[in-house]
């Protein structure tokens, strides 16, 4: 009798595969209120580093990390009022505490550009006060009708950015600077996602925005993730809350604004964007354990050479994890570690130390073959720097290939059933837009003609990727 599959295949039940290599490689779990999640300690190190490797970026862009209160006066949303018809499906509201009625409710964070604000009306008075750039690792609650693990939660952990700056020109550049060389940057060169970088539609912008840069990644079966996304605010939330600065006589003028923000959803987009049938596959440079040295049998030896090994490559800045449990048997530990998408396993026994080698199994490109012990710490980068790779042409091969050209609404709903459709803007329009959602086909993104990110949504030669989308 054939042996179960630990996980379901994707071809048999994409979602239930996603599913089960949640469950099966200890990432999440559901939380107790519906659309709630239990982050593990396996997949809240994904999210550390994903942290890490962001933060290094946000700061290099200028902005410094601030935090904002998570309780939200219910009068600052409807002073924009683009932004609360926006959220106001998802608002979660506080009407009593301390067991009496509030005289005024308030919202639990579902973004802060209202509260930030309030706060920049206050900080910024000249010139000299701008550009003022801030960031903040916070929590949010949007209530999600549809929950699924990483991708729609009720809460959800992110950063958010907000600028203030003296010019429109000044505001729309650094905007598009956090899209390509923060965003782009990371998603492509570390999470290993060939994401397509373009613009939302007026549809599809963010609420109380003038302009949305989107970031979208094809997932596994082909449908559409969003990201990450940067906004331009223009003088929108400036008016509302009379943020303005002085210039050099007694005039005045409203700052010019952004906002932008990634999410825990990358770490679902990293799931589906890399995982196979046999679990996870975390791209190096993420990767919070690289490489986990295995001892296959509990004899004093070989537990001593693979603590000597875990130690040589961590003296080689791999971050490496010491798997010498053998009181579990190997073959559990190995199919867990496969699992958890582990990039490298260096597994010892015996008869590898007889003869002076390892057997060295990559997860990302497959496969086993013995390698000299004394030569690991000295391999072992370049191996790691040649998977990282491997896995974004992966991800890119898989995104041209599954990517079609259409010309009309028909096609375009039929290219979304296996990947994304490419079509005309100017043959589209908001009109064939709309008709594209009611068959449950969105426009991810407006691109140019030659792929880059158009200055406006009418340039000529803009094409609209469409795809279904989680």
């Amino acid at each position: 009798m054939a042996k179960a599959p630990v996980l379901t295949p994707q071809a048999e039940d994409f979602p239930r595969w996603y599913q089960d290599l949640i469950n099966k490689a200890e990432l999440a779990d559901n939380g107790p209120v519906r659309g709630t999640m239990v982050i593990r300690p396996y997949g809240y190190g994904l999210w550390e580093r994903m942290q890490q490797e962001m933060d290094a970026r946000i700061k290099k862009a200028g902005a410094q990390n601030a935090y904002f209160p998570m309780f939200i006066p219910q009068s600052y949303l409807t002073k924009e009022a683009e932004h609360v018809e926006g959220f106001a499906p998802e608002l979660a509201v506080v009407t009593h505490g301390g067991g009496k009625q509030l005289e005024e409710p308030v919202v639990v964070r579902p973004t802060s550009e209202t509260i930030i604000n309030e706060y920049f009306s206050k900080w910024v008075q000249s010139h000299r006060d701008l550009p003022l750039l801030i960031n903040q690792w916070a929590n949010v609650v949007r209530w999600e009708l549809r929950p699924r693990v990483f991708l729609r939660t009720t809460e959800f952990l992110w950063q958010e950015g907000h600028t203030a700056h003296a010019t429109y020109e000044d505001a729309r550049a650094y905007a598009s600077m956090i899209h390509t060389d923060v965003y782009g940057d990371f998603m492509t060169n570390v999470l290993g996602i060939d994401v397509v970088l373009g613009r939302k539609t007026a549809k599809e912008r963010f609420a109380g925005a003038i302009n949305t840069l989107t970031l979208e990644g094809m997932m596994g079966d082909g449908k559409a993730l969003q990201l990450g996304t940067s906004h331009e605010l223009g003088q929108n939330f400036a008016k509302a809350f009379n943020t303005t600065y002085q210039l050099q006589g007694a005039e005045r003028e409203h700052v010019w604004q952004t906002s932008w923000g990634v999410s825990t959803r990358m770490v679902g987009g990293l799931i589906m964007s890399h995982g196979d049938d046999n679990g996870l596959r975390v791209p190096p440079r993420l990767a919070a354990v690289q490489a986990v040295v295995l001892a296959i049998k509990g004899d004093d030896a070989v537990i001593a050479k693979v603590r000597e090994i875990g130690a040589q490559l961590e003296a080689a800045g791999i971050r490496v994890v010491v798997d010498d449990r053998t009181d579990t048997p190997f073959g559990r530990r190995a199919v867990d570690w496969e699992l958890k998408g582990v990039p490298l396993r260096i597994e010892v026994g015996p008869r590898d130390l007889e003869n002076g080698t390892a057997m060295l199994a990559r997860r990302i490109p497959g496969g086993k073959e013995p390698v000299a012990i004394d030569a690991l710490a000295a391999l072992l980068p370049g191996v790691l720097e040649e998977d990282q790779a491997l896995l974004l042409r992966q991800s890119r091969e898989r995104r041209e290939a599954r990517t079609v050209d259409v010309k009309t609404i028909d096609e375009a709903v039929e290219a979304a059933a296996t990947g994304w459709g490419r079509i005309s803007w100017a043959d589209l329009g908001a009109e064939g837009e709309a008709k594209l959602a009611e068959q449950g086909v969105t426009v991810r993104c407006i691109v140019a003609a030659d792929g880059s990110v158009p200055a406006s949504d009418d340039q000529d030669g803009n094409v609209a990727i469409v795809a279904r989308a989680y």
